[in-house]
C-alpha cells in the first residue's frame, strides 16, 4: 500500500502533496537507482533493470509473443541511429501516425533518443486532418503503421513541404517509403561509420527540451499543439508512480490511444519505468477477449469500459430472470453499501460482512474471472465516473482509481489510491503538484476553476503564444478550464467543464456532466447529451441500450424490427420518462431534465461525434440534432 502522504498549505485555497516515506516494494526496486533525467533514460534505466523480462507483448498469427527489454533496446537504438542517417536533427518533428502495437514505442522512443520530437497523430483521423497537423508542425518525416495510414499521408503529402520522409512500420516496398527494418539497417551502418554519433545526441538532450507535440482532440475547433519536455514526462512518470501501487511483477493491457496523453504516460512511460509487461490489445472491440488471454493485473482505461462491463452484468441478469436476477441485484446493493462503509469510515458489521463475502462468492468473483482472473485494480481518467459504478467494481475487488489530468499537464493531476479512495472525487494531488481553487462569485456553491502549478506543467502551445497567455499566470498557474472543490483532506471533485456549463434563460447554472453520468447508471441507457443553454430549461438526447431495451420490448409486445418505430412507441416514451422522473426526484427544480428526444444511433468517432478517447463533441451533436432539440422548447414550459 501508498503511504499517507504529508500535506502542507501553500497558498491559499492550494493543496500540495510531499513524499513521506516510502516503503512498497516499487519503491524499493528503484530507490536506488539514479533518477533519469529524459525519457530516453528513462527507457534506459529500465531496459538495463530489467533487461531480461518480456517488456511488451503483441498478437503474431493469434497468438500472444513477447519482446525482451534488451532486444527492444538495442533496436531502438540503430532505428535512432538510422534517423540521424536520414539527416534529422536535434529539434526537429517526426510524426508518428500508428494504432497501438510495439512499433510506437519503438518509433518514439526512437525519435526521442535522436534529440528530435515525436508529434503522434490518432489513426482515426481524416486525410485533411492529417494534414493540417504534418503542416502546422512542420514535421520532417512520419511514421505509418499500415497501407490505411499511408495512404493518408500521401494523399496529403504535396500539402506538407517539410515533409521528406515517409517511414513504414509494416514491411511496406513502395516508392518514397522506408521501411522499419531498413531504417534499422540504415542506422547499424551509420554506428559502424560514426561510432558515439547516438551516444552524442543522448548526452546533448537538456530535461527542458521538448519531447513532444500533442495536439488535443479537442471537443471544440481545430487542435491545439501542446509542447511537452522531457522534464514534464519524466516527473510526471515518477510522481505518478509514487502514488501508485505499480510493481514489476504486474501486467498492464494498453488499448486506449497512445497518441492521448493518458495513455501515454500512464499506459506507457509509467509501466516501462516501473518493469511492467505491457500487452497491446488487438482492437478496443477484443479487449474482453484479450483480457482472458493476457490475465493483467492493472489496466487504464476511460468510463466508457466501465460503463459498459457494469452495463453488461445488469444486462445479463435481468435477461436471466427469476432467482438469478434477484441475486445479482441483491448482490449489487450489498456491495455499494459495503465500499461506501469500509472506504467512509463506517463500520462494516458482521451482517454486512457475512452478505459481502457471500455476493463476492456467488457473483463477484465471476465478474473476476472475466476480466482475466488477476487484475488488482483499474486507473480511469479522461472523464467523470459515476460514483455507483466505482462502488460496484471496489465491491467486487477490483477497485476503480480514479484521476484526473489534462494534455497541458503531461497529464496527470491527482489520482485516488488504494488506501485513500474516496467516491465522487478524483483523488489528491499527487507529489509535487499544486492545485487550488479559483472562486466563481457567480456559483453559490463555492466551486470554481482548477488551477494547476507544478513541473508537470506544459511550455505552451505551438505557435499559439496568445492561446498560451490566456491559460497560464504570470507565476506559473494553469487554468484548467474545469469546475471543482478540494476538500478538508485534500480530495479534489471535478463538477464540470467550465465551457460546458449550461445557463438558463432564467439565469440558473447547470452541470451537464454529472446528470448525464446518473443517466448512464440506468440499463437503459447507453449515451446521454445534455442541451439547453440561453434556453428556458434543460433537456436531453439519450441514445438508448439497444439490447436492453429490445429484450425488455419483447417482454412487453412491443416490435422491434423498426428502430425508428421503436423509439416512438407510447410504451417505450413512458420507460424513458420514468428514468428521468427517477432523477429528476433527486434534483432541485431548477436542475431537472423537462424533455427528451430518443436518438437511433450511437456517438461515434467517426461520424466526429466523439473524440478518439471517447470525449462527446457537444457543439457537433447539437449542431447536427438541432432539429429535434428545437422540438422540445417548442411548447412553453415555465423558467423556474
Amino acid at each position: 500500500m501508498v503511504k499517507i502522504k504529508a500535506r502542507e498549505e501553500t497558498e491559499r485555497g492550494a493543496v500540495k502533496t510531499t513524499p513521506q516515506r516510502e516503503s512498497t516494494q516499487r519503491n524499493a526496486e528503484i530507490g536506488h537507482f539514479q533518477r533519469p533525467r529524459t525519457v530516453p533514460e528513462l527507457f534506459r534505466v529500465a531496459a538495463d533493470r530489467y533487461g531480461s523480462r518480456d517488456f511488451m507483448r503483441y498478437k503474431v498469427s493469434g497468438e500472444y509473443v513477447s519482446i525482451p527489454a534488451q532486444e527492444f533496446r538495442q533496436e531502438v537504438d540503430l532505428a535512432a541511429c538510422g534517423l540521424i542517417a536520414l539527416g534529422v536533427e536535434p529539434g526537429a518533428r517526426v510524426a508518428l501516425l500508428s494504432e497501438n502495437r510495439p512499433g510506437w514505442a519503438f518509433a518514439d522512443l526512437a525519435i526521442l533518443s535522436a534529440g528530435a520530437w515525436t508529434v503522434p497523430i490518432y489513426t482515426s483521423l481524416t486525410p485533411d486532418e492529417v494534414q493540417y497537423i504534418l503542416a502546422d508542425s512542420g514535421a520532417v518525416a512520419c511514421f505509418v503503421s499500415n497501407e490505411a495510414q499511408l495512404a493518408k499521408v500521401r494523399e496529403v503529402r504535396g500539402r506538407c513541404p517539410a515533409l521528406r520522409y515517409v517511414i513504414a512500420l509494416d514491411p511496406i516496398e513502395a516508392e518514397g517509403v522506408v521501411t522499419a527494418r531498413a531504417l534499422v539497417e540504415r542506422g547499424q551502418a551509420e554506428r559502424a561509420a560514426r561510432t558515439g554519433a547516438l551516444e552524442e545526441r543522448l548526452a546533448a538532450i537538456d530535461p527542458e527540451d521538448t519531447a513532444s507535440i500533442l495536439y488535443t482532440s479537442g471537443t471544440t475547433g481545430r487542435p491545439k499543439g501542446v509542447i511537452l519536455t522531457h522534464a514534464n514526462f519524466v516527473s510526471n512518470t515518477i510522481d505518478s508512480l509514487t502514488a501508485l501501487a505499480i510493481t514489476s511483477t504486474d501486467t498492464h493491457l494498453s488499448f486506449l490511444p497512445l497518441s492521448h496523453s493518458f495513455e501515454r504516460t500512464a499506459g506507457y512511460y509509467i509501466m516501462i519505468y516501473a518493469g511492467v509487461t505491457i500487452a497491446y490489445a488487438e482492437s478496443i472491440d477484443t479487449v474482453s477477449v484479450n483480457m482472458a488471454e493476457v490475465h493483467p493485473t492493472v489496466m487504464t482505461s476511460v468510463p466508457r469500459l466501465y460503463e459498459k462491463m457494469y452495463a453488461g452484468v445488469l444486462q445479463k441478469a435481468s435477461e436471466a430472470g427469476g432467482l438469478e436476477k434477484w441475486i445479482a441485484f441483491w448482490a449489487r446493493r450489498v456491495g455499494i453499501e459495503y465500499a461506501e462503509r469500509r472506504t467512509g469510515g463506517g463500520r462494516v458489521g458482521p451482517l454486512l460482512a457475512l452478505q459481502q463475502r457471500l455476493a463476492d462468492r456467488i457473483v463477484f468473483a465471476k465478474i473476476r474471472e472475466r476480466t482475466g482472473g488477476g487484475l488488482r485494480f483499474f486507473v480511469s481518467g479522461g472523464a467523470p465516473l459515476a460514483p455507483v459504478i466505482a462502488k460496484f467494481f471496489y465491491a467486487a475487488g477490483i477497485p476503480i482509481l480514479e484521476g484526473y489530468g489534462l494534455t497541458e499537464t503531461s497529464p496527470v493531476i491527482a489520482v485516488n489510491r488504494l488506501d485513500r479512495i474516496r467516491f465522487g472525487t478524483v483523488g489528491q494531488p499527487i507529489p509535487n503538484v499544486e492545485v487550488r481553487i479559483e472562486p466563481d462569485p457567480e456559483r453559490p456553491d463555492g466551486d470554481g476553476e482548477i488551477l494547476v502549478r507544478g513541473p508537470n506543467v506544459m511550455r505552451g502551445y505551438y505557435n499559439l503564444p496568445d492561446k498560451t497567455a490566456e491559460v497560464m499566470t504570470d507565476d506559473g498557474w494553469f487554468r484548467t478550464g474545469d469546475i471543482g472543490h478540494l476538500d478538508a483532506d485534500g480530495f479534489l471533485a471535478i463538477t464540470d467543464r467550465k465551457k460546458d456549463l449550461i445557463k438558463t434563460s432564467g439565469g440558473k447554472y447547470i452541470v451537464p456532466q454529472p446528470l448525464e453520468n446518473e443517466l448512464k447508471t440506468s440499463k437503459f441507457v447507453s449515451q446521454a447529451v445534455v442541451v439547453g443553454n440561453k434556453r428556458k430549461h434543460a433537456s436531453v438526447l439519450i441514445v438508448p441500450s439497444f439490447d436492453n431495451l429490445e429484450a425488455w420490448a419483447r417482454e412487453h409486445g412491443v416490435e422491434t424490427g423498426d428502430r425508428e418505430a421503436l423509439l416512438e412507441d407510447q410504451s417505450v416514451q413512458a420507460l424513458y420518462q420514468g428514468v428521468l422522473d427517477d432523477l429528476n426526484a433527486r434534483r432541485a427544480s431548477y436542475g431537472t431534465l423537462k424533455k427528451f428526444r430518443l436518438l437511433a444511433d450511437d456517438f461515434t468517432i467517426g461520424a466526429g461525434e466523439l473524440t478518439p478517447t471517447l470525449k462527446v463533441k457537444r457543439r457537433v451533436i447539437e449542431e447536427k440534432h438541432a432539429g429535434r432539440i428545437d422540438t422540445m422548447y417548442e411548447e412553453a414550459v415555465p423558467a423556474v
